[in-house]
């Protein structure tokens, strides 16, 4: 019963240290997140697979895909990734500080811009985020197919994908169906 007293028990055999670089990383990627938590994959997956080792590159892709496959709000994966590094407590960690940021900037950012909305330097910075945010989105997919670009099936599906939703109306889950099964069958 002592470790239920013990918070850090919670934490997966994590450091305070640990746990406070984890925090304070996860609050500067939120300022970050231009497009959106998802944008700043790249940069967590360098921070807890490459620099830390506390996961896998296998565990973090699973995690990220499993979060976006449930039902809920697209910052889930932060919760699963701090919960496969830190258990409960990382996911505390990730989320205040993914969360805490972000928010409030964007809060009072809206409030902002929503009283100026026609001002020429609103629209004007604006307009210059979609390309910032498809540059973000595009490493995204770069990291996140790196366990899978030894294969042929996956890359094939890949290319695919990006046809059909460029040229075509037709709804993405679709072509995540059509992945699923090219999975389960082993070709990917």
């Amino acid at each position: 019963m002592n470790w239920l007293l013990t918070p850090l028990a919670w934490a997966n055999g994590l450091s305070a240290q640990d746990l406070l670089g984890l925090f304070g990383h996860f609050l500067l990627l939120s300022m970050l997140a231009i497009g959106g938590a998802i944008t700043t994959t790249p940069d967590m997956h360098r921070y807890i697979v490459k620099e830390q080792g506390w996961i896998t590159d296998a565990q973090f892709t699973a995690s990220v895909a499993i979060a976006q496959a449930a039902p809920g709000p697209n910052l889930l994966f932060v919760a699963v990734l701090g919960w496969n590094v830190a258990g409960p407590l990382g996911v505390l960690v990730t989320m205040l500080g993914i969360m805490l940021p972000s928010t409030t900037l964007a809060l009072h950012a809206t409030r902002w811009g929503e009283a100026r909305r026609d001002a020429l330097g609103v629209r004007a910075f604006t307009t210059g985020m979609a390309p910032l945010t498809l540059g973000l989105l595009l490493s995204t997919g770069w990291v996140l197919s790196e366990p899978s670009r030894h294969s042929v099936g996956a890359t094939l599906l890949v290319a695919l994908t990006v046809l059909v939703m460029w040229r075509t109306r037709l709804s993405p889950l679709w072509m995540v169906g059509l992945g699923a099964i090219v999975g389960m069958l082993g070709f990917a």
